[in-house]
């Protein structure tokens, strides 16, 4: 049995709408959130080398709701509440060991890109929140269903691919990229659209991991109605899709390194990605139902995230004892959603922020922690007000 669980105390001085003239509103604002409660089992069968994990997150102690789609009444989406809060399971996997080395995987399980495929849990990094740069652009915790295949070698490289399930391009936004496009809506994913993942690292030397990873999978087949197709004369009436479907492949590429040594720890990663036939998927994604409860907005062609963590254990410094760390921090973020676009869409300045983070993180005994963060948000044109926050984060992993 293990878990982790986050609780957020933060003050804004800023309001929530940004899409105004200026940018937000000046504000003096509490928030307060049960932010996630995450149960997860492991059990095995060690001499067959098999594994199965489950991992459920509860999420703002909220109410949720699914979509269904209803061709009995005309093709409508109907909101349907059948689940008591934000539940999710994010991980729920059999593996098999084959041999020394490898490990074969099947069900649900994280998608191999960027550090929070890994760097998940908040005794993983320093801030209150993870960080914004790469959930800005990808799903944050990104979990698919498929197959896994991990193979490390004995002198320090971990190789991992993945076959699973592609995104949903109805969800992309200008805002967040293809963040919208995890399939979370309706009940069943949809996997007419696969997607490869493929991942390497280098951890040979102690404390330090770097290494690269790279996603590639269509997006249109995935969508909840086959509306994304190619037009041509004497179609077939009997075929959904008689002349294909618009072709709207995604890549994602990035570079990544985690560092821990001594009193030293350090974060970063460098995310880009690319999104063939934006333009037609934002034509059609103006047209969506209102019911569909997606943002509707064009997407870019392309995206770039950057961020960089590093912090110094001043424990020892102050006679704490092993039992206690406590990291004074400084990160930075950046993200643009709207990164390179074709010349049809705006660049638009709103979607290119730069987060400043200075804070401390503070664990005891790697169980329980306390966090303290003032973050200093500026978006892509002076003419947009600055955005502060401060935060406070507490909680435990075990």
């Amino acid at each position: 049995m293990g878990g982790y669980a986050d609780l957020q105390f933060a003050y804004f001085n800023h309001g929530e709408n940004q899409n105004r003239a200026r940018g937000s509103q000046r504000d003096s604002r509490l928030a307060f959130d049960t932010t996630r409660l995450v149960l997860s089992m492991e059990a095995g069968l060690e001499e067959y080398g098999l594994e199965a994990e489950a991992e459920v997150e509860f999420e703002h102690a909220g109410t949720g709701a699914a979509l269904e789609l209803e061709y009995e009444e005309f093709g409508e989406y109907e909101r349907e509440v059948d689940k008591g809060g934000e539940v999710l399971i994010e991980e729920l996997y059999l593996s098999k060991k084959l041999g020394r080395y490898a490990a074969l995987t099947v069900g649900r399980f994280y998608v191999a890109m960027g550090t929070l495929f890994e760097y998940y849990r908040p005794t993983d990094y320093l801030g209150t929140v993870r960080d914004e740069a790469e959930t800005l652009i990808i799903p944050n915790t990104w979990d698919e269903m498929g197959v896994q295949l991990k193979w490390t070698a004995p002198w320090g490289l971990r190789l991992i691919g993945q076959v699973v399930n592609g995104l949903d391009s109805t969800g992309f936004s200008s805002q967040q990229w293809v963040v919208g496009g995890h399939q979370r809506r309706f009940e069943v994913a949809r996997a007419s659209d696969l997607a490869f993942v493929g991942r390497a690292d280098v951890v040979r030397f102690d404390g330090l991991t770097f290494g690269t990873s790279g996603y590639y999978g269509n997006t249109t087949r995935n969508r909840p109605k086959p509306d994304l197709i190619q037009q041509c004369e004497n179609g077939n009436d009997n075929v959904v899709a008689p002349c294909g479907y618009v072709s709207a492949p995604l890549v994602i590429l990035d570079a990544h390194l985690s560092l821990r040594k001594g009193p030293w720890r350090a974060k970063a990663l460098v995310m880009w990605g690319h999104l063939s036939n934006a333009e037609q998927v934002s034509q059609r994604n103006a047209r969506l139902s209102n019911l569909l409860g997606v943002l509707r907005t064009p997407v870019s062609d392309n995206a770039l995230a950057a961020w960089a963590e590093l912090g110094f254990d001043v424990a020892p410094t102050l006679h704490l004892g092993d039992a206690h760390q406590l990291f004074p921090f400084v990160r930075v973020d950046y993200a643009d959603s709207e990164f390179n676009p074709r010349a049809e869409l705006f660049d638009n300045p709103r979607f290119r922020r730069t987060v400043y983070t200075v804070g401390t993180s503070y664990t005891l005994e790697g169980l329980a922690f306390a966090k303290l963060d003032f973050s200093h948000r500026r978006l892509g044109a002076v003419t947009f007000r600055p955005e502060n926050t401060l935060r406070v984060s507490t909680g435990f992993v075990y």
